[in-house]
């Protein structure tokens, strides 16, 4: 896969793309990551990349020419999505970033400053996302989010783990326990402890089952669950 980041700060990247799993995956060339600085078609011998909004108003408003720019250099395909990350876009989630990770290429746009000219939203775009109901300074921090949550997707970025991620089935994860066996006055769940496998899947599915009911309910319409475990989830939910 080929990712393009269009940004005003591409220095902003240097350490998240450096470590871990998008670093693994880089390396692997499962992706590729291109970083291209929006200033770059800024205009004018100052390289001016936004202007105050027509109608007055408070703050900046990133400039339509240097983004239009931009994109035409990158010689996009018509089947290529072109991201906008934006509070007004739909909320990213697993099933967004399954379907973003079949694509051969993706193009994102970071938006900034009180936003973009809406010709960009209207001609440029052929998507806009957000990662939550709240306001950051820019898109940069967005598509770091977007891309880990793609990458993770990709065939031969994970092992066997990619299957027990949390919201791969739908449902939170269950408990986590490492070494020791007991802390302080805290124990570990002894079927974790007794090595029947059967066992442990079982309680770990309960455990999901229930996390989920309680801190996430809205995620138990669209969870893989059986008719009994919806039942287990109706009886419980009334004893609360």
């Amino acid at each position: 896969m080929l990712i393009d980041i269009l940004t005003l700060f591409p220095e902003m990247f240097d350490g998240p793309f450096d470590h871990s799993i998008i670093k693994r995956a880089i390396e692997r060339e499962i992706v590729k990551i291109k970083l291209h600085n929006i200033r770059d078609h800024g205009v004018g011998k100052h390289k001016v990349v936004d202007d105050y909004p027509y109608g007055g108003g408070e703050g900046m408003v990133m400039m339509p020419e240097p983004l239009h720019n931009s994109l035409k250099t990158l010689n996009i395909d018509k089947d290529t999505p072109v991201v906008l990350l934006t509070p007004q876009g739909r909320k990213f989630d697993q099933k967004t970033a399954d379907d973003l990770a079949k694509h051969k290429r993706l193009v994102f746009i970071c938006g900034r400053y009180e936003g973009v000219d809406e010709r960009v939203r209207q001609h440029m775009v052929t998507d806009e996302i957000s990662i939550g109901d709240y306001v950051i300074s820019g898109g940069e921090l967005a598509v770091m989010v977007v891309v880990d949550g793609i990458i993770r997707r990709l065939p031969g970025a994970l092992g066997a783990e990619i299957e027990q991620d949390s919201m791969m089935n739908g449902l939170l994860e269950f408990p986590q326990y490492t070494r020791p066996a007991q802390y302080e006055q805290w124990e570990v769940p002894p079927v974790l402890l007794s090595g029947n496998h059967a066992e442990i899947a079982k309680w770990r599915r309960q455990q999901s089952i229930e996390r989920t009911a309680v801190r996430r309910p809205d995620l138990l319409k669209n969870a893989e669950l059986s008719a009994s475990e919806r039942q287990y989830i109706e009886d419980e939910m009334k004893d609360k």
